[in-house]
């Protein structure tokens, strides 16, 4: 199914309303970079974006408990 030129436009429109981006580099001769990070998702059923949220949700609990303590 091809989308129209309509359609395209409202989901850019809507994408801009909802979503935020944060970019980020990763360092390609890096012990993590790019390549790893997407496999490791990957592997564990996990989108790119999934796994990098998750990520980032379990770090600030583990250092919300680390300030509460």
């Amino acid at each position: 199914m091809v989308a129209s030129e309509a359609q395209i436009a409202a989901t850019a429109r809507y994408n801009k309303r909802v979503y935020e981006q944060i970019a980020f580099k990763v360092r390609r001769d890096s012990e993590i970079n790019a390549d790893i990070i997407k496999t490791h998702a990957t592997s564990r059923g996990e989108s790119t974006n999934g796994f990098i949220l998750r990520a980032i949700r379990e770090a600030i609990e583990r250092d919300n408990v680390k300030i509460k303590n």
